[in-house]
């Protein structure tokens, strides 16, 4: 179940760089992407994936060192991914600010520092689930699950549950258009 919650909060951060991609290439050809989007995006790694989902991954990676430490080490450093992870999001928001700011910022530069951020992220969810996840699920025992589980604290998503905080509901609006405008290509 954990594991499954994760899974699927993986599946909703590739949502979230969809969108990025797409507001990017607005940028790119030299338009105005819609920045309350992009700002909203960047909050949101701000906060859940740092303060809850990486935490939770985190859980399971120690023990999963505990129970199969061979396994741990092909996964690797997990925290040191993660604090990667946040540093590169801390470069995306001072390019953002400085493009907002009308600071003198080549395009390519801005673009260079959220790719790396968009196909860092995705590099990083792939190793997990093609190793991490699966590594966890063969040697953790029942009781391991229940410790992770009562040590979580698990909020809901702020972004992707009915409860929408107030922060996030003009992204989840424009992800929703977005969706339903692909929705309609296919059709």
């Amino acid at each position: 179940m954990i594991i499954e919650l994760l899974s699927q909060e993986h599946r909703n951060i590739e949502r979230l760089l969809v969108v990025l991609e797409r507001e990017l290439e607005i940028f790119d050809r030299g338009g105005r992407p819609d920045y309350e989007v992009i700002r909203a995006i960047i909050s949101y790694f701000e906060v859940y994936p740092e303060v809850y989902h990486h935490p939770q991954e985190d859980l399971i990676f120690a023990k999963l060192n505990i129970r199969d430490p061979a396994a741990a080490a092909k996964v690797g450093d997990l925290a040191r991914e993660h604090q990667q992870g946040a540093e590169r999001l801390r470069r995306v928001a001072r390019a953002v600010d400085s493009v907002l700011a009308d600071r003198e910022i080549p395009r390519q530069n801005v673009d260079n520092i959220v790719r790396e951020f968009i196909d860092h992220q995705r590099l990083h969810i792939m190793m997990e689930d093609r190793d991490f996840f699966p590594a966890a699920l063969k040697a953790l025992e029942p009781q391991d699950w229940t410790e992770i589980a009562s040590a979580m604290t698990n909020p809901e998503d702020p972004l992707f549950s009915e409860a929408a905080e107030e922060t996030f509901g003009a992204l989840r609006a424009h992800i929703l258009r977005l969706e339903q405008e692909a929705e309609a290509e296919r059709h």
